[in-house]
C-alpha cells in the first residue's frame, strides 16, 4: 500500500487517445475551405483515421523509442565487406510506414492532393517529426524527376506508392521507394555552385561516374538520392541509386552519422562517392534549376512541419493548464496564463492557415498561384520557422518544471523546433530569395499584393500595415541589409490578411492588434487584455474524445 505522501494529485492526464485532426478546429476549417465538396468526405475519413493514430498511446511509444534509440551506422558486415547500412529501431519503421501508407508521399496530379497531404503531414508529424524528413524529400523529388520522363516512369510510381519497404534492393524489385538528397559540401554549404564533387560522363546516354563528398546527406538509408556535382558543363543534378539494377551496391561510403541537436530519430550523414554511377537530371550546368522544384516543395514542408510542432506545443500547454490547479482554480483561467495561451494559439493558427493556403496554391497550379508561391514560400519559410522555437519554449514553460523533464515530450519538441529554420536554406537564404523574386519577377509581387488586397478594408491595422509595406518595397536603398525586415513584414501582412478573412473575429483582432498594430510586446503573453482571450484559448484546446 502506497504511503500517503506518495498520493498523486493535481497532475493532468496525458494528452492521448484523441483525434489530432478532429480536435484541431483551425486545420479542419482550412481543409473544408480549400477542398471541393466532392473531395471532403474521403479527406475527412482519411485524416480522421490518421488523427486517431497520431493521438494514440501506440504512436507516443513509437516516438519515444525512435528518439531514445537513434540510428546506428554499420559500415561493414561480419566478413569485412563494405555495406554502409543504417540500422533503425523498429519504431522508426512503424512511423515511416504509417506515413507512407497514409499517402504522405503522394500528392502530385491528385485532385486536392496537396491540401490533403499537407493536412496529413501536419497531423502525423505531431506524433514524431524526425521521420518527416524522408517523407518530405520523397514527395518533393517528383517535379525534378519529371524533367527526365524515362526516369520518372520508373521512379515516380515507387515514390508515390502507399507501400513502405525497408531494406536496400534494386528498385525494380520493390513496391515502394524513398529518395534522399545530397547537395551541401564542406567548403560551400549553401553556396552549392562551389561544390567540388566531379561527374565524369560515360558512353551511355546521361550516365556519369561521381567522385567527391557530401557534408550533409539526408536520410542515407534511402533507395536513391538527388545530388549536385560538377559536370564538364557546370553544376548538374543527378539521380544516384543506392543499389544498381544488377543488385550490386553503388559506391556510397558513409563516413559517419551526424550527432545532431534534435531530429535524432532521423539519420543525416557524411558520404563519399568514388566512381559512383548516376543518371543526369536535366541539362549539364543547370543543376540548380533542375532541383529547384524539389527545394520549393521541401520548403513548404518546413512551414507545415513547423506549424505541426507549434500546434502540438500549444495544445499540450492548453491541456496541461486546463487540468492543473493553482491558487484556487485552473491555471488556464488565470488572466496572465490565459494571455500566454491565447498568444500561443494565435501564432499557431496563423502558421496553420498560411501552410494550408500555400498547399492550395500548389493544387490550383495556375500561373497566378505559381507566381504567388514564388514569393510566398520563402517569406513563409523564413517567418514561420523562425517563430517555432520561441513558441515551443514558451509552451514548455507553461508546464513549469514538468515541461523540462523528458517524459513530458516537450524537450523533444524544443530540440526539433530550430531544424526547419536551417534546413533547405536558413533565414538569410530565404530573405535573399524573396528579394530576388521581388527584383526579377514582377508577377510574383503582383500575385502577392492581390492576395493580401483581398482583405483590404476589413481591419484598419492591416490596411496601415499594407501601406507601410508598399512604402518599404519602393525604397531600394540598403535593400539587401533590410531583406529580413521585408520578409518578416510580408509574412505578417500575409498572415493578417488570411486571418481577417477566415479566422473568428477574436483571433484576427488579437493578431492585428499585436503583430500589426504594435499593441503587443516582444514575448508571448503580452496581448491587449481587453480582447476576448478566453474564446481564443477555447478554440485551441485539443478536446479528448
Amino acid at each position: 500500500m502506497a504511503a500517503s505522501t506518495h498520493t498523486v494529485s493535481n497532475q493532468p492526464p496525458p494528452l492521448l487517445g484523441y483525434d489530432v485532426f478532429a480536435a484541431d478546429r483551425v486545420l479542419v476549417e482550412a481543409v473544408e475551405r480549400h477542398l471541393p465538396e466532392d473531395l471532403l468526405g474521403p479527406a475527412r475519413t482519411a485524416l480522421g483515421e490518421l488523427g486517431r493514430a497520431a493521438g494514440s498511446a501506440q504512436a507516443a511509444r513509437w516516438a519515444e523509442r525512435a528518439d531514445a534509440y537513434p540510428p546506428r551506422l554499420r559500415t561493414h558486415d561480419r566478413y569485412g565487406h563494405r555495406i554502409d547500412e543504417v540500422e533503425f529501431d523498429p519504431a522508426w519503421h512503424r512511423l515511416l510506414g504509417h506515413a507512407v501508407g497514409a499517402g504522405l508521399t503522394d500528392a502530385w496530379d491528385v485532385p486536392g492532393g496537396h491540401v490533403r497531404r499537407a493536412a496529413g503531414f501536419l497531423v502525423w508529424t505531431q506524433a514524431e517529426a524526425g521521420h518527416g524528413c524522408p517523407v518530405s524529400m520523397t514527395h518533393a523529388a517528383v517535379p525534378a524527376l519529371r524533367t527526365e520522363p524515362e526516369l520518372a516512369a520508373v521512379w515516380e510510381p515507387l515514390l508515390t506508392s502507399h507501400v513502405y519497404e525497408e531494406g536496400l534492393r534494386p528498385v525494380g524489385l520493390k513496391a515502394g521507394a524513398l529518395l534522399g538528397m545530397g547537395m551541401t559540401e564542406k567548403q560551400g554549404g549553401t553556396d552549392v555552385r562551389a561544390n567540388t564533387t566531379r561527374a565524369e560522363p560515360l558512353s551511355g546516354e546521361g550516365e556519369y561516374l561521381l567522385t567527391g563528398h557530401k557534408w550533409f546527406c539526408s536520410a542515407p538509408m534511402s533507395d536513391g538520392f538527388l545530388v549536385l556535382a560538377q559536370a564538364p558543363g557546370g553544376p548538374t543534378c543527378f539521380l544516384l541509386p543506392r543499389v544498381l539494377p544488377d543488385g550490386t551496391r553503388n559506391p556510397f561510403a558513409i563516413q559517419r552519422l551526424k550527432d545532431k541537436l534534435g531530429n535524432r530519430s532521423n539519420a543525416s550523414a557524411e558520404v563519399e562517392f568514388d566512381g559512383t554511377w548516376a543518371r543526369r537530371i536535366g541539362e549539364e550546368g543547370r543543376g540548380v534549376r533542375a532541383i529547384i522544384g524539389m527545394v520549393a516543395a521541401t520548403r513548404l514542408d518546413c512551414v507545415t512541419g513547423s506549424a505541426a510542432l507549434m500546434r502540438q506545443a500549444a495544445a499540450q500547454a492548453v491541456h496541461h493548464t486546463t487540468y492543473r490547479h493553482a491558487f484556487g482554480g485552473p491555471l488556464a483561467g488565470k488572466p496572465l496564463m490565459r494571455n500566454v495561451l491565447a498568444d500561443l494559439a494565435v501564432e499557431s493558427e496563423a502558421a496553420t492557415v498560411l501552410a494550408l493556403r500555400l498547399a492550395a496554391a500548389y493544387d490550383a497550379g495556375s500561373a497566378a498561384e505559381t507566381a504567388f508561391l514564388r514569393l510566398a514560400v520563402p517569406v513563409a519559410k523564413y517567418w514561420v520557422t523562425k517563430r517555432c522555437t520561441p513558441l515551443v519554449a514558451e509552451a514548455l514553460e507553461c508546464l513549469g518544471g514538468n515541461g523540462y523533464v523528458e517524459e513530458s515530450g516537450m524537450p523533444r519538441l524544443l530540440r526539433e523546433a530550430p531544424l526547419n529554420s536551417i534546413w533547405e536554406g536558413s533565414g538569410n537564404v530565404q530573405a535573399l530569395d524573396a528579394l530576388r523574386a521581388l527584383q526579377r519577377e514582377p508577377a510574383a509581387l503582383n500575385a502577392f499584393l492581390q492576395e493580401v488586397g483581398r482583405a483590404r478594408g476589413a481591419d484598419h491595422r492591416l490596411d496601415r500595415a499594407i501601406r507601410e509595406l508598399l512604402t518599404e518595397l519602393a525604397d531600394l536603398e540598403g535593400i539587401e541589409a533590410r531583406a529580413r525586415r521585408l520578409a518578416e513584414r510580408m509574412a505578417l501582412v500575409l498572415q493578417g490578411s488570411l486571418l481577417v478573412r477566415w479566422a473568428p473575429p477574436e483571433v484576427a483582432d488579437a493578431f492585428c492588434a499585436s503583430r500589426l498594430g504594435g499593441d503587443g510586446g516582444g514575448a508571448f503573453g503580452t496581448l491587449p487584455h481587453t480582447l476576448d482571450l478566453a474564446a481564443v484559448v477555447a478554440r485551441a484546446r485539443a478536446v479528448e474524445h
